[in-house]
């Protein structure tokens, strides 16, 4: 329904729909749009009404207070802050001191009277601003101009509705338009005045449906914290983040992919009726800090939510929600267009540090890119006139008002913040590198400091001392040429899976269990499993480590599911090769509580590893937990492209045992697709290959350790690395070997070790050997498909 052709000065959100944004703004549309659209289907908006454009600018025509703005805009250099900054005063200064006229008021009252009708006495409303030129699919002005929460009574209504007014022309506000383009006189405000959730007793967050740092389409990322929602878009906390997957949602299997806590320190409440402030900063109960603060049954109701919204707007969308504390009902407060990586191209650029220097700090990356200058320390926005261009920007957070000088960064650091916060979505909109939520950053590091801020490392932004070179590639993959061969990739960083499926790619040929084990758990399995028998000690560490989690175990399989999980969903329906974990003993030693359930051996390398550890009585139940996170993956996630490899299976005997053991934890070769490969990388298997393939589905050649088996090299040390080199002929003969085999009995073939990745010709010649897939390290995927392309020919 369209809203009538009137100059009534107000409308009720369901009267207005996206047609309507010339009347009132963005951000009043869309609620409307959804609350004529998406209410049927369940999506829950909560209603209220909207002043109208024409109602604002008839307020501007009032005693000629329109021109005198417009004058004052016209000599105005926005880059020159302390100039803004006074225009800026003078302008709201005077939309503050006009009052409303007695037509505008009496609307206001009626439709206040028709709320009170409908929610009773005991309610209050946010006043929030929606701009004509707001919630575009090109340009975000997120959070430029004010919002006013938990409003009571009609005359703070209309106190609230001025001040929404003035927030058009904040010096932030001012900035954004000119630096985007936009003419101060053709844009107009319209103020929503929508029933508050109580969120304040509650949860809320912000959304979107896309990954905010890569593109990635087929998640939903959601973001959480304690309170109101301001706290959240503001940045003043680092909030949970969950990631969710689409397809799995539609088709209604298991969809939560992975979540991160966040500190949540401190929330947004109301305060009691009749004081000067509406809301007030509390600090959260430390225990409520350590647990999520959705269910895994709340987040993915609000990822169908976005999808169903999504779907509606057919593009990738920025949603605000929030959970009544009251009902526990969930809610959805503004959708707005997602203006960042939606508009990015779609070629791949890729920043790589060259060099190296000592770690100060990390924090949560914005981008993926890499900035360098001088550190400069900001304490408040009376501060911003200090920084200069180039010079990397510093302080607790940052806000929409701090824009004018964030675009003469090189970088950002803030202590607070989330990946959702105003911050990070206008250091996207400017390209600047940022990591937000380093808690300690304004006092770590000091003004004056040279450092590096790396986005370019995955998930964790990380801050270097000293100006560290870096290099910038830049490649377009939309049409790469034939190969004869798959190249698939080995990704061991969940982080970074995300990022490195824009690639062009057949999937992933490795992945390791123990990267996720390492870098996502930290803790050996046995710890978990005997956790009350550990010190006081090991016991503190774990918990700090499983923090949110309902037990040791379920944070190990629970880390598992989460790393396997988004590796599968990024490359899907691609395959994903998952690699048992191989952990030697010194290196599980090194685990949280290791060292006293590991064997000290001499030579780890070709000791207790691999299959012996598996079918070992002694690791049976820590093999039974990896056996439990794929099978969930699997068949309650329906992430059916997870492929499992067996390493280091030293006889054929070993090779029945792990698939006889996988069987038995209901991972059966061929049931629902399953595919089981093993490690060639012991002589044994390739000299004996017809016996292994009774019990696997193919190879993938580690060429790494089969190497070192081969020539009796410990790749480990420096006095033989000279002589490690794959295209040795012993090495050679052995994988030519094992490619006949695998050609002759029909099964996969590929291989996973670093060789083809560093030798070009190498991987030429497993290509003329008749090889089904090389699998590449990342950064030399794009390299390598040039070369093979020009020097293989396509059969």
């Amino acid at each position: 329904m369209l809203m009538t052709q009137t100059r009534d000065p107000i409308v009720w959100f369901n009267q207005v729909s996206l047609a309507d944004i010339d009347k009132v703004g963005g951000k009043n549309a869309s609620l409307g749009e959804m609350i004529q659209h998406l209410a049927m289907m369940g999506v829950s908006v909560p209603t209220g009404f909207a002043t109208t454009a024409q109602a604002y600018r008839d307020f501007l025509d009032q005693g000629g207070l329109s021109l005198r703005i417009d004058q004052l805009l016209d000599q105005l250099d926005v880059d020159n802050i302390a100039q803004l900054q006074v225009v800026g005063k003078t302008i709201r200064d005077s939309i503050l001191a006009q009052p409303f006229d007695s037509e505008f008021i009496a609307e206001i009252e009626k439709a206040y009277q028709r709320l009170t009708s409908q929610l009773g006495h005991d309610f209050s409303v946010a006043v929030r601003s929606s701009a004509t030129a707001e919630d575009l699919p090109d340009a975000s002005f997120a959070g430029q101009q004010e919002t006013f929460l938990n409003v009571q009574g009609f005359s703070n209504i209309l106190i609230a509705i001025k001040k929404v007014f003035a927030s058009l022309f904040t010096d932030r506000a001012i900035a954004y338009r000119v630096h985007q383009g936009y003419s101060h006189e053709k844009i107009a405000l319209s103020a929503g005045i929508q029933q508050m959730v109580r969120s304040d007793c509650g949860v809320s967050g912000v959304m979107f449906t896309v990954d905010t740092e890569t593109g990635f389409d087929k998640v939903v990322f959601v973001t959480a914290s304690y309170g109101l929602g301001e706290c959240v878009v503001q940045g003043s906390v680092n909030p949970d983040e969950f990631y969710v997957y689409k397809p799995s949602l539609i088709a209604e299997k298991k969809a939560l992919l992975r979540k991160t806590l966040g500190s949540k320190h401190q929330k947004m409440v109301y305060t009691p009726s009749g004081q000067a402030e509406n809301v007030k900063i509390v600090p959260v109960e430390e225990s409520l800090q350590q647990e999520f603060c959705l269910t895994p049954e709340e987040v993915e109701q609000l990822a169908r939510y976005a999808i169903l919204i999504e779907k509606h707007y057919n593009r990738p969308m920025d949603i605000e929600w929030a959970k009544d504390g009251k009902s526990n009902q969930l809610y959805i407060l503004q959708a707005r267009p997602e203006t960042v990586v939606s508009q990015k191209n779609q070629g791949v650029e890729r920043y790589q540090l060259t060099g190296s220097g000592r770690l100060l700090l990390s924090g949560r990356s914005i981008g993926q890119r890499i900035g360098s200058g001088i550190v400069r320390i900001i304490h408040s926005p009376e501060e911003m006139h200090q920084v200069q261009a180039g010079d990397v920007l510093v302080a607790d957070m940052t806000d929409p008002d701090w824009e004018p000088v964030m675009k003469k960064a090189a970088a950002i650091i803030t202590n607070r913040g989330g990946r959702t916060c105003h911050a990070a979505i206008i250091a996207r909109e400017l390209g600047i590198p940022a990591i937000v939520g380093t808690n300690y950053a304004t006092q770590s590091l000091k003004t004056g400091d040279s450092v590096t801020v790396c986005c370019a490392e995955g998930e964790t932004g990380n801050v270097y001392e000293g100006k560290i070179p870096y290099q910038i590639d830049e490649h377009s993959v939309e049409r790469m040429p034939p190969l004869a061969v798959k190249i698939m990739m080995n990704v061991g960083n969940p982080d970074r899976a995300f990022d490195f499926q824009r690639l062009p790619n057949q999937g992933v040929g490795l992945a390791r269990l123990e990267f996720i084990i390492n870098r996502m758990i930290g803790v050996h399995p046995k710890a978990l499993l005997n956790f009350n028998d550990q010190t006081a000690d090991v016991k503190a560490k774990i918990k700090e480590r499983m923090a949110g989690y309902a037990d040791p175990v379920d944070f190990f399989v629970q880390k598992l599911i989460e790393g396997i999980g988004t590796l599968g969903a990024a490359f899907a329906p691609k395959p994903v090769i998952v690699r048992l974990s191989d952990f030697k003993s010194n290196e599980y030693a090194h685990l949280i509580g290791g060292a006293r359930y590991e064997p000290q051996e001499e030579n780890p390398m070709l000791g207790f590893r691999g299959a012996a550890r598996y079918v070992s009585e002694s690791f049976q139940d820590c093999f039974a937990l990896e056996a439990r996170a794929l099978k969930y993956v699997r068949d309650e996630m329906g992430l059916t492209n997870i492929e499992i490899m067996v390493p280091f299976v030293r006889t054929p005997d070993e090779a029945k045992a792990v698939i006889d053991l996988l069987a038995q934890h209901g991972l059966v070769r061929g049931k629902n697709g399953l595919r089981i490969i093993m490690m060639c990388e012991i002589p044994s298997n390739a000299l004996l290959a017809e016996e292994f393939l009774q019990y696997f589905d193919g190879f993938s050649i580690g060429s790494n350790d089969l190497t070192q088996m081969t020539l009796g090299l410990d790749r480990d040390s420096a006095l033989v690395a000279a002589k490690f080199d794959e295209r040795n002929p012993a090495v050679k003969a052995l994988i030519h070997r094992a490619i006949q085999v695998c050609r002759a009995q029909d099964k996969y073939i590929g291989i996973c070790g670093q060789g083809p990745s560093d030798y070009p010709d190498f991987a030429h010649w497993l290509i003329e050997e008749g090889i089904d897939s090389i699998s590449l390290s990342p950064d030399t995927v794009i390299d390598s498909w040039l070369y093979l392309a020009k020097h293989s020919s396509v059969q």
